[in-house]
């Protein structure tokens, strides 16, 4: 299973509705995440609305283009584009900025 890390900058004048939004997801997003390999999925917001969100999954190719091609994603991320204005015309799912692994305390202990 891949460990996967990426970024996004939300509006900073819409953290609170962003936060509101994703306190209570679609449970149809929340069935179609699971179901497309999206695993331990968390969100993490900074004040100046730098988003970190961190998942695990078997591919993460695959999950984003199972995700792409259900009917509930296209509505939230037309719901959801409106908080990253810095992304223009890409939908926030197109826009992450994944990140490369740098350090693994697991990983290195294991090699000890």
């Amino acid at each position: 299973m891949t460990y996967v890390c990426f970024t996004l900058q939300v509006d900073p004048s819409r953290l609170d509705a962003y936060r509101e939004a994703h306190a209570a997801v679609w449970p149809e997003m929340l069935r179609a995440l699971h179901e497309t390999g999206w695993r331990d999925y968390r969100l993490f917001l900074r004040p100046d609305g730098l988003l970190v969100g961190t998942l695990r999954t078997d591919d993460f190719a695959a999950a984003q283009e199972a995700m792409a091609r259900t009917e509930v994603n296209a509505r939230w991320q037309a719901a959801m584009a409106g908080f990253f204005p810095a992304l223009g015309e890409a939908r926030p799912d197109e826009g992450m900025l994944v990140l490369d692994q740098v350090f693994h305390l697991e990983e290195q202990l294991e090699r000890l």
